[in-house]
């Protein structure tokens, strides 16, 4: 009989484990989101396709065809049909301004990362945040700003 009661305790203990490991596993999503590295906002974003390029004069046309249409769906959906539709002759156009476009990001790309290889832009980042925490030193001193928050935690 002991043995019964340790089989079925264990099996009532382990949906408890379960519902612990998952609060757990909650936990260390912040953790992996901490091993990824953070986007740069000043890298240039990547060009759009030729397709992308030949939706943004499609959706102008299938605006003014249809201007009760309020689906982005159905505006996707029409596109992508014609896109299929068409020759190559016909998508020509669109795939040169893709072609340029990715040129021009290839520039830009290149010379972003020619600035962070230099490294000086790294340093000011760098002494910029020393600067900010001095300035929180400075604050914690005898900056009225600081009584302030202090009066709030009170409340």
């Amino acid at each position: 009989m002991k043995g019964g009661r340790s089989k079925t305790e264990s099996k009532k203990a382990d949906p408890k484990l379960s519902v612990k490991k998952g609060g757990a596993a909650a936990g260390k999503k912040p953790a992996a989101k901490k091993g990824k590295a953070v986007k740069d906002p000043n890298k240039p974003k990547r060009p759009a396709s030729a397709f992308f390029v030949f939706m943004e004069d499609f959706r102008k046309q299938f605006k003014e065809k249809h201007p009760n249409n309020k689906s982005v769906a159905a505006v996707g959906k029409a596109g992508g049909d014609k896109w299929k539709s068409m020759s190559e002759a016909e998508k020509a156009p669109f795939v040169a301004k893709a072609d340029k476009r990715k040129a021009e990001y290839e520039k830009t790309l290149q010379a972003y990362n020619k600035r962070l290889n230099e490294g000086p832009g790294a340093e000011e980042e760098e002494s910029d945040k020393s600067r900010s925490e001095v300035n929180d030193e400075n604050d914690e001193d005898g900056s009225d700003e600081e009584d302030e928050d202090d009066d709030d935690d009170d409340e």
